[in-house]
This record gives C-alpha cells, structure tokens and sequence, in this order.
C-alpha cells in the first residue's frame, strides 16, 4: 500500500493540478447540446477555454458570468440571471451547467437558491435543464469536479423508477472517468456492444469532442448524451463505473433508481481487460466474442515481444489519480517501477498504486524524483523537465497541447494496452544509448602490447 504524502512546500511550481471548475466544465461538455457557464471572472473562463481548445483542437462552447470585484461584492445573483436568460436566448441549449468558482464561493453565493428563483421569475425556462455544482478552485482538483458533477446531473436529471416499470437489462449505464479520452469511450462502446449490450455513457465526450466536422455550426456542444437519455437511466439493468472517481455518481444513481453497479478501477492491462470482459460477459449472459479472444492473444504476445525493453525501467508519473493508477498499474504489471509518483488531490485509488510513496505535489516535485528514471509519464507541462533531466516524455492526460490526436489516444482494453506497449517500447528503444566502441576499444586493448611479440605457450 502506498503511503500519502502532501506537498507542504509555500508555493506551486510548474503546477501538475487543474482546478474543478475546469473538470466540471468537461464533464458538461459530454452532455448533448450543452452549454458549461462558469460563476466567476471573465479571466477564470478564459483560461479554461484556452486550455481545452489547445487540447482538443477543436472550438469548446463555454461561458461566463463576468463577475466584477462590484459584483463579487454584493452578490451574483443578477449576473447569474442574465447569463442564463441570454444563453437560452441566443443558443438554445438543452442543458446549461452553472459552475461555481473560488471568488463566488468566497462570497458565499447559493447557487442552488439562485436557480430556484430564476426558474420562478422566468417560466419560459421550464423546458431548459439547469444543473449547478460547487467546484471551488482553491481546494481539490480536476477530477474532483468532473466527479461532483456527473453526480450532481444523475441527482437532477436522472429520473426515479416508474411503479411497476421493468427495467431493460440490455441496457447498461456507463460512467466514464475524466482519465478517458474520446476515443477511449468510442473503444468501450464497441467492445460493450460486441456482448449485445445497449450502453448509455454519461459524460460521452466522444460524440462531442472526437474532432468530427459537423454538418451545422452550433454554439452549443454537438455530440453527447441527451438529457431525456440521461433521464432514462434509471430504467437501465446495470451500471458501470470507471474509475474511483465515478464511485459516488453510481451510489447516487443505485440509492436514486435502484441500479446495481460494478467499480472497475483499471481499463489498461491484460488482467484490468480480462475483467471488463468477464464483467460484460456476466452482465449479458454472452460468452466473450472470438474477436476479444483474438485481441488478448494479440496483446500476450505484445506482452513477450516489450518486456525486453520494459523490465526494470524506472518510471516516474505525475497524473490525477485514477490516470496514475491505471498506467502506474499496467506498466509495474510489465516489470517497471515506479520510482516516482506525484499526483494532483488525494482519492482511494492512491493507497492502491504500486509505488512505495504518492506525493500531492506539482511537477517541480516530480522532476527532483526523476532524475534517475528512464521514462516520464505526465501531461505536455512535463516537457521542460524531460528536457532538463534528459529522460524522454510520454504524455497523457489534459492538456496535451504540443502533440496531434490527444482526443483519439486509446489505452483501454486489449487493443489500446497493446498499442501502448508499441508506443512506450518504441520509445524505450528509440532513447536507448549505443556502447561507444572508440572508447571500449582504447579501454580493453594495452597499447604496450600492440608490438609484442607473441609467445609460444
């Protein structure tokens, strides 16, 4: 079990930790024509909007509620009001998420009593979804918001079960981790559906922000789960929740509709995907289809083919906890160590990751724990480290802003751990140091015995 540790140090440098607001806007962003607002500064959302454009490449719907130091003072409510009434006016949405920030939670503002008595002054917002969620950025960190909201949309949007209503176990709810990427959920959803399974994935930013051209602009997101989907899942057989972070929106959802779920804490891995498909094989009655048959023998001769270049390396990841669990895992279950570890906010999946100590820090404290480590693993902020320490970079998580196709990386399943076997092999052999054979020469021959003559023995 590894032993927790909280950076104490006076200040952040070189931060690894995004704030909530930012994780609650992305788990918004899975929603179907959505629209994130966050209770705050212009500069809070600006930020935001930078960083996860950058990432995706793609244009992010998000607004603001231009909080001034005026309004911050006395109260937003009035701000509040006007942002909703001019987004449903000019955009549409379905959904707005109101996202609260560190200047209105300083403040105090109830956001929750706001939303109330905007529904009760505007009327013509009955058929607009509104769903508020305190993310204070000056406490925990991006996977703390995305998990506080997917649990507070199934605590207002999901609906009870009717009296008498049968529920449809060909259906199964999916509550996917911010550690997933677009293309990690589009590799679920067709492993999912191979057992004859209907999956309803709640965030699904793979519909939203999977880089597709779509046929009309909307200023809103334009993929996702709908909200009458969302609705539904009350009616559904089974839940799957990935990642420890989804652990409370699966309670509330069972305790709400009388769900069962299973946690699954690692997608990445030969064992992490035997249970996945052991998990959907019991879940559907269904034997695991040949195709996956094929898949794990594929990934076991991955296995055979890069233990040459992974055994014994010391690897070094900064990561949110679920990210830093589930490739921490995988790579200690190809012969790695890890060396170091520094993650962003404390979760029950840190006590499970195979380092002797998880560090609360920021990549400056990862970078003093790399320098004699083979490989660093963390987001494209890392970069200056991997320069400075000469130990190559693999990046993962948000932002990855200085590489093509984050948002179609796949590290899920048997197909996804074995791409990720070939990624981080070849990059292992690509940074692997040729002998200097000048030196060994000069080092294993005497010049003093160049002219010798030989002796008969």
């Amino acid at each position: 079990m590894a032993k927790i540790v909280t950076q104490t140090k006076s200040c952040t440098v070189n931060p690894l930790r995004m704030s909530q607001p930012l994780g609650a806007a992305l788990a918004f962003m899975g929603l179907r024509n959505a629209m994130p607002l966050l209770h705050g500064s212009q500069g809070c959302t600006s930020f935001g909007l930078v960083l996860f454009v950058r990432h995706f490449r793609e244009s992010i719907p998000m607004q603001t509620t231009a909080m001034s130091e005026v309004a911050t003072v006395l109260g937003g409510f009035e701000n509040v009001e006007q942002a909703i009434v001019n987004i449903v006016g000019r955009t549409k949405p379905d959904v707005i998420g109101i996202c609260t920030t560190g200047v209105t939670e300083i403040k105090g503002d109830d956001l929750d009593g706001f939303i109330k008595v905007v529904r009760g002054n505007h009327p013509e917002l009955a058929n607009v979804a509104l769903v508020p969620v305190s993310t204070p950025d000056f406490k925990g960190a991006f996977e703390d918001g995305f998990a506080a909201t997917v649990a507070k949309i199934v605590d207002v949007l999901v609906e009870g079960p009717a009296p008498g209503a049968a529920r449809d176990p060909a259906k199964l709810n999916v509550l996917a981790g911010s550690h997933l990427t677009p293309g990690d959920i589009d590799e679920l959803r067709d492993i999912i559906e191979a057992f004859g399974l209907v999956p309803t994935f709640l965030p699904d930013i793979s519909g939203s922000l999977d880089g597709h051209l779509p046929d009309d602009f909307t200023p809103t997101t334009h993929g996702g789960v709908s909200v009458a989907e969302v609705a539904a899942m009350g009616r559904a057989g089974h839940t799957l929740a990935l990642g420890e972070q989804m652990r409370k929106a699966a309670a509330a959802l069972e305790a709400k509709a009388g769900v069962p779920f299973t946690l699954l804490q690692r997608l990445t891995g030969l064992a992490a995907s035997d249970e996945l498909v052991a998990t959907l094989a019991k879940i559907s009655g269904r034997p695991v289809p040949q195709k996956y048959r094929r898949q794990r023998s594929q990934l076991v001769d991955a296995m055979l083919d890069g233990h040459f270049y992974f055994g014994g390396k010391q690897i070094a990841i900064g990561a949110e906890p679920d990210m830093l669990l589930n490739i921490g895992g995988w790579l200690a279950d190809m012969g790695c160590s890890v060396a170091a570890a520094v993650t962003t906010t404390n979760s029950p999946a840190l006590a499970q990751v195979p380092s002797d100590e998880v560090l609360i820090g920021d990549l400056e404290d990862l970078e003093t724990r790399a320098e004699d480590c083979d490989l660093l693993v963390t987001h494209s902020h890392g970069r200056q480290a991997s320069e400075r320490l000469g130990v190559p970079l693999f990046r993962v998580g948000i932002p990855m802003f200085d590489r093509l196709g984050a948002a179609h990386q796949v590290a899920v399943g048997y197909r996804g751990t074995r791409d990720l076997i070939f990624a981080i092999g070849n990059l292992f052999i690509a940074n692997i140091k040729e002998p200097d054979v000048d030196a060994w020469r000069s080092a294993a021959v005497d010049p003093d015995q160049v002219d010798a003559p030989a002796t008969a023995h």
